[in-house]
């Protein structure tokens, strides 16, 4: 009998019903078959959200977050935010409770999905996107409110800033601390899975002490003691410098990113972004290989090697119980959490399946409605597709 790994999981509301039983089997059937009784996983369910709530308890226990503390990695549904909570999220909330600081969301084409773009196999790129500050923190004001009042006044009377009588206020902060470790986070990642580049996005024309301070302590990170023999700036390339299979680093105004990202998608590879960028900049590379259905992510805090892995799609509560979806997303979520395990043989045995079912044309609605020929599946048939395809 060999080892064991102890994996948490949350299932989820809405979708999570249908989508997490088929990944949890095609997860089990992946290692199996590579590892034999050699690996196997040990699934521990956490209740958060509805089905915490059912169980007599909150939506975000304590108890919750200290079981995903001590397991550290967890494959997780996704989550509603209940009625009347003070969450703004409660997906937020727990990234930012257990400090996941990293959002990684790789973006990448696989063969068989229906896309827009001429050639959208061309785009591979990770994105580390800061997950805890900018304007993620939620740090708002209604518009009317005292509290937005009190604060229009103090920045006209303390720093002569002048906002409209009747406006919404909202905070946005950008730290070193943060900026620093997911550079750190993104360079590291970089350089362990032999990427060419790191490029950091930010619009530090505009908001030259948040997110072009987030530019400056990034190239400082890359330009430390740690990393400064393994890096060679883009700019000082366009100077002659040989750059000698070193790690690039460069930077792109956001709004320049967008256009380069669908003319030259090719020239990028680890993206690293604060917030509110990453989040935009995700979403439409997302569209260029076809869009949401295969959107995956990991938030991680690398420090504490805390993992939380999940889809990025929302409950979608109009499909819910229904064995409609595709559970591609959080099977690739799955994927992603197997390659952090260094289960890599399982992950792709996985992936090899899945592509291999999707150019059978075996595919669930989502993406069976725009192509001719396709098989509809239900979200366990296509699990059962998944592992059907597997070889060992």
């Amino acid at each position: 009998m060999g080892s064991r790994k102890e994996i948490g999981y949350i299932v989820g509301d809405g979708i999570g019903v249908d989508i997490m039983p088929v990944v949890l089997a095609i997860v089990d059937s992946a290692v199996a078959k590579s590892y034999d009784e050699m690996r196997s996983i040990l699934w521990r369910e956490i209740f958060v959200g509805e089905k915490a709530i059912a169980r007599g308890g909150e939506a975000l226990s304590d108890i919750a977050l200290q079981k995903i503390k001590d397991i550290k990695i967890c494959l997780k549904g996704p989550l509603r935010t209940p009625k009347n909570s003070n969450f703004v999220s409660l997906t937020v909330e727990l990234r930012q409770r257990l400090d996941l600081y990293a959002c990684v969301r790789p973006v990448k084409y696989f063969s068989g999905i229906p896309a827009q773009i001429r050639r959208p196999e061309k785009l591979n790129i990770v994105i580390f996107r800061e997950n805890t500050e900018d304007v993620y923190q939620g740090i708002e004001f209604k518009a009317g409110t005292a509290q937005a009042e009190q604060l229009r006044s103090f920045l006209g009377a303390v720093y002569g800033k002048h906002i409209k009588v009747g406006s919404g206020i909202g905070i946005k902060s950008i730290s070193r601390e943060c900026s620093e470790r997911i550079m750190r986070a993104a360079i590291k990642s970089a350089l362990k899975n032999k990427r060419k580049s790191v490029c950091i996005v930010h619009n530090g024309i505009i908001m030259k002490y948040t997110e072009g301070a987030f530019k400056d302590w990034c190239y400082g990170v890359a330009k430390s003691f740690d990393f400064k023999d393994k890096i060679v700036l883009e700019s000082d390339i366009l100077k002659g410098v040989d750059p000698k299979d070193k790690l690039i680093i460069k930077d792109r105004e956001a709004e320049v990113m967008f256009r380069e990202i669908l003319l030259k998608p090719q020239e990028f590879d680890v993206i690293c972004c604060p917030n509110l960028v990453g989040d935009y900049l995700s979403e439409a590379c997302l569209a260029q290989v076809g869009g949401p259905g295969l959107a995956h992510s990991a938030n991680i805090n690398y420090e504490e090697k805390i993992a939380v892995f999940e889809p990025s799609h929302g409950t979608i509560d109009k499909y819910a119980g229904q064995n409609k979806v595709n559970p591609s997303s959080m099977l690739l979520s799955a994927v992603m959490m197997l390659n952090y395990l260094e289960f890599h043989e399982a992950a792709d045995l996985i992936v090899y399946a899945l592509e291999k079912t999707l150019m059978q044309k075996r595919m669930t609605h989502d993406i069976a409605r725009f192509v001719n020929g396709a098989e509809l599946l239900s979200c366990s048939e296509f699990g059962r597709a998944v592992i059907e395809n597997m070889r060992k």
